[in-house]
């Protein structure tokens, strides 16, 4: 096999979760989402949070799929922008954690309500809300794990879900506190 004809084999997508840190101001969030949708990129999750309230710095967790060249072209279409200070791709990285928040409503009766009670105990959701009709449950844990749950509430009446999407951090005891002084101090500098 030549090497042109490896070129025409194409590479299966996958799911890979980014960490971003960037400048907590206005537009920011807008920018990276206007960055995946002007160039045709879906975004599976993503969630924001502010990390740093003296530096004024925000993490966002961005769960997308693509080829290996399409993530890197993801990557670097980032670094690029102004508000942005570091792109890890925690897939690449090595172990990370990643968790998701859920609340699922399922409106249920007869023998399908105590199925749904013991279902939400086998799963260890919390039970938020309890009518004579319904049950809200809360849930955290891995994206498959959640999907599992919301599948079979389905299975038992009527659901309405609200996914947080993906937090994540990468494992171990290295953090990003020193990389992220280097960046802050060149930022103070120019």
């Amino acid at each position: 096999m030549s090497i042109y004809e490896k070129s025409n084999i194409e590479e299966k997508e996958s799911l890979r979760t980014l960490s971003v840190i960037v400048d907590n101001q206005p537009g920011a969030l807008a920018r990276v989402v206007g960055l995946f949708s002007g160039r045709g990129y879906n975004i599976e999750s993503l969630t924001v949070t502010e990390i740093d309230k003296k530096r004024h710095l925000s993490r966002m967790s961005i769960v997308t799929k693509g080829t290996s060249l399409t993530i890197e072209q993801i990557k670097s279409q980032l670094s690029r922008l102004i508000q942005v200070r570091l792109v890890r791709d925690l897939t690449l990285e090595g172990p990370f954690i990643e968790s998701e928040l859920a609340l699922i409503k399922v409106v249920s009766s007869g023998l399908n309500r105590v199925e749904a009670l013991r279902i939400a105990d086998t799963f260890r959701a919390k039970t938020l809300d309890v009518t004579l009709e319904s049950f809200i449950f809360e849930l955290t844990g891995k994206p498959h794990k959640i999907d599992a749950f919301v599948s079979l509430m389905r299975s038992l009446g009527d659901t309405e879900i609200s996914r947080t999407g993906v937090s994540a951090l990468s494992r171990g005891y290295q953090t990003e506190t020193e990389l992220l002084n280097k960046i802050v101090s060149k930022k103070v500098k120019s």
